[in-house]
């Protein structure tokens, strides 16, 4: 029991000191892109596989739903981890790199907003996603974390959690969600 303890408390020393060291410049950065993409009734696509995906259904919960004031137009936000048909179809037919690349050519415009949430900033099919949606001149924000990956230095705009503990940078990324939920509804 004790040993339970003590690494419980550790993990949420390192995750506090982690989250002291989150950059603030591209979270403004990114908050001002989705005031921009509301004021300008432009599409937000989310996506990320795993903990990522369950991150991009929850962001566009609160974007859709927990910013919502009588006085502001409201965010137009589709999780593309939210359709098992469309994953699975894409998957089967056109292979699993090309689960979000697809949908964002069908759906994304330019002036759109994609988000890539990608732990260790590999995975292929996010990667796919940003590529798709850099074509069609959407503009591009990635969530990682320990050391950026790949897609920190493809999109437009990176965050990435300071830490190599997939579980901290997941925790951060739900915190990047809320922070960025305050600020919209505020």
């Amino acid at each position: 029991m004790e040993a339970d303890r003590e690494l419980m408390e550790t993990y949420l020393e390192e995750l506090c000191q982690m989250l002291s060291r989150l950059p603030m410049q591209p979270l403004l950065e990114i908050l001002r892109l989705l005031r921009d993409a509301r004021q300008n009734n432009r599409r937000i696509y989310i996506f990320g596989n795993g903990g990522s995906a369950a991150t991009a259904s929850h962001m566009a919960c609160d974007f859709g739903k927990n910013t919502v004031q009588p006085d502001r137009a409201r965010f137009q936000v589709i999780a593309l981890t939210d359709n098992m048909p469309t994953i699975t179809a894409y998957a089967n037919d056109e292979g699993y790199e090309n689960i979000f690349s697809e949908p964002i050519l069908s759906l994304g415009n330019a002036g759109d907003l994609a988000i890539a949430i990608s732990g260790s900033g590999n995975s292929l099919n996010v990667l796919k996603g940003v590529q798709a949606a850099r074509q069609i001149g959407m503009t591009t924000i990635g969530l990682t974390g320990f050391a950026g990956g790949k897609l920190k230095d493809l999109v437009d705009v990176c965050l990435v959690a300071p830490s190599n503990r997939i579980e901290q940078v997941e925790d951060a990324h739900m915190i990047i969600d809320h922070l960025l939920t305050l600020a919209l509804r505020a």
